[in-house]
């Protein structure tokens, strides 16, 4: 079992001494979602730390995006509900690289690229930039915004 995955189960046992309702249901829904994607498909496996994490990052997206839906139809109460689940899974997550650092890290891994092929990656090649600036982030920032960047820095 993954480190990540049994600091979870840890978690929420604390949080069920504790009578934290807020954080077990989060944490019970998250570990519901890991076992999900481990039974997922045709063979069951065990998750790694990075794909445990891959996961958690997946449901705080979703609970952001459920949070702004709510907000539209106006209910702050299960909004502000969503940011607190939110809150309680981005602990789990590493912190996540700011705006500033995002170009830099394109720019290294546009460097590494050339450095490799020999000449620099054209716009046709943006998936490949993508793909690798994704990798060396390893989930601390959100793909659009290195999209974003890998897109300015190849224009």
């Amino acid at each position: 079992m993954s480190e990540l995955k049994q600091q979870l189960r840890s978690d929420m046992m604390t949080a069920m001494k504790a009578r934290d309702a807020l954080t077990l249901g989060t944490l019970r829904m998250a570990l519901a979602a890991i076992t999900n994607e481990e039974v997922a498909g045709s063979t069951a496996r065990e998750l790694t730390d990075v794909q445990v994490l891959a996961v958690l990052t997946k449901e705080v997206k979703k609970r952001k995006e459920s949070a702004e839906a709510f907000d539209g139809a106006g209910r702050t109460e299960l909004a502000d509900k969503e940011r607190a689940e939110s809150a309680v899974l981005s602990a789990y997550l590493p912190a996540q690289l700011s705006d500033d650092e995002i170009p830099d890290l394109v720019a290294s891994v546009i460097a590494e690229l050339t450095a490799s092929s020999g000449e620099a990656p054209t716009i046709r090649q943006m998936g490949v930039v993508i793909k690798a600036a994704q990798a060396k982030a390893a989930g601390r920032a959100d793909g659009s915004k290195i999209a974003a960047a890998v897109k300015s820095a190849l224009a």
